[in-house]
């Protein structure tokens, strides 16, 4: 017993030591640069002018707009089509089912490239209006120019409303049936009874996917970089890095964002809370809910909405997809002809070849780190319980509230020339830093699915092994991992995609073209003449085409539990 409680506090003191390190300390370094003017003295100007500069301002209304309109969207959506394939049966239920979450399985960053070849002056929509005599060919119209908030809304919303999707369809598989059947005995129907009962159980989930949404759109850096919208504050807080060492206001910029988002999350674990203490039927209920057949005219028109939802977020997609085996496409609405050259010479161009070596290098160590250290924090939590246990699980979690865009930013406050990890600075060699900005990153996604699986593993196994005299950590390799195995597997392959396709992070940690991971050469592809949209578009297909792999992986492994990764 004395040695497994030694165990158990090295383990506390290891893991705390590395998030304190690899988290709080690049945050806080970060967050130092906004308060310190020149000669080392405490200041509040640079934020303050923050406030007072009007493009400043401007950045942050912009991007707090694109944050609340796209959590909207995405959690109308999600909602909505969570109740229609858990509540209902129709005509097509199990190929929706496995379309809607799909969105989320491509990067918006990519979809930005199909979007540009859809809505530019020689897009595809000019093309077809001009074939209905709807616009004039001497003056197309600019719809990129006109709607570009409106593009990078839809982009982020469509890619995100899966995660309300997954989170809601997991509240609502285990909320107790029977309470909405009394409901509907006393004759609560229809809205109200959403109103009334379902929407009180389902509600910590749904703060829960909407925070991460919120924070997700408000530090989005991919998509407006690609459709060239500038007056938002991630895309000033990349443009700033330029002149890091001579322009403090960058560093109070990250401060605002860090700020908010912090805040943010912490409201929502709070409403959460409370929700989830006070909602109605908390508890599961004996008989599970089989779904109801709907009339024929019903589900014809459930069944076609629902397509419209698949079909409108797969828009970008498939124009990326076409882009990639486009000989021409300009100025017409199809593709002039069709070819596989760009998709073969993006494996073999000069930039990608590298830059998958790269990220194969970069996400394998993350990977690995988050294995271990994920699964010792969920350890922690799921057996021992303890106070120091829940702080690790909290701080674990809060990559989920940090943005991407604010935590490249520490790594790299804490590498610059002067500073005590000076060896480390991104301009000789970005590797150590990708690693731990991924790592970290990608952290809650695996303690997660780590503490789903030995929530299910019985202590009875465990105990039974300590009993014949098993230590504690021949009884976790022989009993808990084996078990544990499948969830390990779904979380890393998970954590593995999304890192292999991480923008913020890699956009700026990787400043050296023989460094790039594979979203910095479609980046870069793309801004080229000639050929460079088309194989940027075929490098984002393959792209496309392993996270889709990837995450199907993991949903077959964990099924329904997928959501439970996204959860506070």
């Amino acid at each position: 017993m004395k040695r497994r409680q030694a165990l158990t506090m090295a383990a506390v003191v290891l893991v705390g030591a590395l998030l304190a390190a690899l988290l709080i300390w690049p945050l806080a370094e970060g967050v130092r640069g906004a308060f310190i003017d020149g000669h080392g003295q405490l200041t509040f100007a640079y934020v303050a002018t923050v406030f007072r500069n009007p493009i400043y301002r401007e950045g942050l209304r912009n991007a707090l707009a694109i944050a609340v309109l796209s959590t909207l969207v995405a959690s109308v959506v999600g909602i909505g089509a969570a109740l229609l394939l858990q509540r209902y049966q129709f005509p097509g239920r199990r190929l929706l089912a496995a379309l809607v979450p799909l969105p989320l399985m491509v990067p918006p960053f990519v979809g930005a490239v199909g979007m540009k070849q859809l809505l530019g002056r020689a897009g595809a929509l000019n093309a077809l209006l001009e074939r209905l005599g709807m616009v004039d060919p001497n003056a197309p119209i600019d719809w990129l120019r006109e709607g570009r908030f409106a593009v990078v809304v839809a982009l982020t919303a469509m890619h995100l409303y899966p995660i309300v999707y997954f989170n809601v369809q997991a509240a609502l598989a285990g909320l107790n049936h029977e309470m909405e059947e009394a409901a509907r005995s006393l004759g609560c129907r229809g809205l109200r009874l959403f109103r009334k009962i379902t929407l009180p159980s389902i509600l910590p989930s749904v703060f829960a996917a909407g925070s991460i949404v919120f924070i997700w759109a408000f530090t989005e850096l991919g998509v407006p970089l690609m459709c060239d919208f500038q007056r938002v504050t991630s895309v000033q807080i990349f443009s700033g890095l330029k002149d890091l060492g001579k322009n403090p206001f960058v560093y109070a910029l990250v401060v605002v964002v860090l700020v908010t988002t912090v805040a943010l999350y912490a409201l929502a674990r709070r409403l959460a809370a409370r929700a989830g203490g006070h909602r109605v039927g908390a508890s599961k209920g004996v008989r599970a809910q089989r779904p109801r057949k709907l009339p024929p005219l019903s589900a014809a028109m459930v069944a076609a909405a629902l397509a419209a939802v698949v079909g409108a977020a797969a828009l970008p997609n498939v124009s990326v997809l076409l882009l990639a085996v486009s000989r021409d496409w300009y100025g017409t609405v199809l593709p002039s002809g069709l070819t596989l050259d760009h998709v073969r010479a993006a494996l073999a161009n000069d930039v990608v070849v590298p830059s998958i070596g790269n990220s194969l290098r970069y996400v394998t160590l993350s990977t690995a780190f988050d294995l271990v250290v994920g699964t010792t924090i969920a350890y922690l939590v799921t057996r021992t319980r303890s106070r120091a246990a829940r702080v690790l699980d909290a701080a674990a979690m809060l990559p989920l509230a940090i943005p991407g865009l604010a935590m490249a930013f520490g790594y790299l406050a804490i590498s610059r020339e002067g500073r005590p990890l000076s060896f480390l600075n991104p301009l000789r060699d970005p590797t150590a830093l990708l690693v731990i900005a991924y790592a970290m990153r990608r952290l809650p996604f695996v303690v997660r699915s780590a503490a789903a699986g030995l929530a299910q593993i019985s202590t009875a196994l465990e105990e039974a092994a300590a009993s014949l005299g098993a230590g504690a950590i021949s009884t976790f390799t022989r009993v808990t991992l084996p078990l544990l195995t499948p969830h390990l597997l779904a979380g890393g392959v998970f954590a593995f995609a999304l890192s292999m396709l991480e923008v913020s992070d890699s956009l700026i940690l990787a400043q050296r073209q023989a460094t790039y991971p594979i979203t910095n050469a479609i980046y870069n592809l793309f801004q080229l003449l000639g050929d460079g949209r088309q194989v940027a578009a075929a490098l984002g297909l393959w792209a496309m085409l392993f996270l889709l792999s990837a995450i199907g992986f993991a949903r077959g492994l964990l099924g329904g539990k997928l959501g439970n990764m996204f959860r506070l």
